[in-house]
């Protein structure tokens, strides 16, 4: 049967009689009860009577945005450019592919070559590095960003977690256990840690110096401090805490046993922390060690003759990786990246030459009648 009520009833979202639903019972009536309605609140913002702005475009407000943010982008673009540019940065790749490199002899290594395979290439710094100088390790086709790759680890385990230290999560499989015993630390992340030692030395008259290279301070502080915990006990026993666990699969020695200091050994390697921070491009560096300036009056790395030696651990060639050595120093904006300056420079450029087609097409064509002729 038809329900008939008012257009009145309808705006309000019910008729005053209520519907019948199933069962008898009756949904809005005048009988009592609350009032069911699907009618917006009465308030600002839910009827839309917000205070608004609504600008109206013309050549008086358009032409001097134009030509305001050209001049403000250009000048910060080219300091930014400069800045970039008069950063210091060299760098050597020591994959071995050619057979002219010192390397070659190592490109076919395996995780567990013992003893490992060394090799020492010689190079020429054309300018001094004059404040702190950072070391960097870089990687080309690693895709650290790969989904199945990200998710293998547990980050309980590595927070100290003493339950999920002999229990470590599924996401870990394959890594997850080993001669039945449970990984520390567990994951595809962990198992393929970068193990190659780079030690720099300057040649002087045929005599080599060895270059101080920090190992501390050289991963986040809230990674150091918060994110990574060894397990709770005694912390001065580390072979002890990780009692009943067992190495990954591609580490020559237990997490254990990565240095030889109390407060960067097991979890909370430096080492190991900037290196379970993923990378989200194929080609990344990573901070390895820092060089220190000790006097204000002398450069941190003098223009001349360096040396490299390489213990190399990291086997790359058979997913046709390359590996990297960088040093570089740093500005106020970071590391050594034009992209930037080329960004703001382009923007501004485009804006200022916007303008100026504008302003012509203004100056042309903005004062000519547009009415239409009407005949009498």
């Amino acid at each position: 049967m038809a329900v008939n009520y008012s257009a009145k009833e309808e705006a309000d979202g019910h008729p005053s009689g209520g519907v019948g639903v199933p069962g008898g019972g009756v949904v809005g009536g005048s009988g009592g009860g609350a009032v069911k309605t699907r009618k917006p609140d009465n308030t600002a913002f839910k009827q839309q009577r917000l205070p608004a702005w609504q600008p109206i475009l013309t050549a008086g407000t358009v032409l001097p945005a134009f030509f305001i943010i050209g001049l403000i982008f250009i000048p910060i673009g080219i300091g930014i450019f400069v800045t970039s540019n008069n950063i210091r940065e060299y760098e050597i790749d020591y994959t071995g592919t050619e057979p002219s490199s010192p390397c070659n002899k190592c490109l076919n290594v395996s995780w567990d070559s013992t003893p490992p395979c060394t090799c020492t290439i010689n190079f020429t710094l054309e300018h001094s590095f004059e404040s702190n100088v950072f070391m960097y390790y870089g990687l080309s086709n690693f895709y650290q960003n790969h989904r199945r790759y990200v998710k293998s680890r547990d980050d309980s385990q590595l927070n100290g977690d003493n339950s999920s230290l002999l229990n470590p999560s599924k996401e870990c499989e394959p890594y997850r256990t080993n001669e039945d015993k449970p990984i520390a630390p567990c994951g595809a992340i962990a198992n393929s840690m970068f193990n190659d030692t780079l030690e720099l030395y300057r040649i002087d008259n045929d005599t080599r110096t060895p270059i101080t290279l920090i190992k501390k301070g050289i991963a986040w502080w809230t990674d150091k401090n918060v994110k990574f915990r060894n397990p709770t006990g005694d912390g001065n026993n580390l072979t002890a805490l990780f009692q009943g666990t067992t190495k990954p699969v591609n580490w020559p020695k237990p997490v254990y046993m990565l240095d030889s200091e109390p407060d960067n050994n097991g979890f909370i390697n430096e080492d190991f922390i900037v290196w379970m921070r993923t990378a989200a491009l194929p080609t990344f560096r990573k901070l390895y060690r820092l060089i220190e300036r000790k006097n204000s009056l002398q450069p941190t790395l003098q223009a001349g003759k360096y040396s490299l030696d390489i213990a190399y651990n990291y086997p790359v060639h058979s997913f046709d990786g390359r590996k990297r050595m960088i040093l570089s120093t740093i500005s106020w904006m970071g590391g050594k990246n034009p992209f930037l300056g080329i960004a703001y420079i382009t923007v501004g450029s485009i804006c200022f030459f916007l303008g100026v087609v504008l302003l012509f097409i203004h100056h042309k064509y903005g004062n000519r009648n547009t009415s239409a002729d009407i005949p009498n």
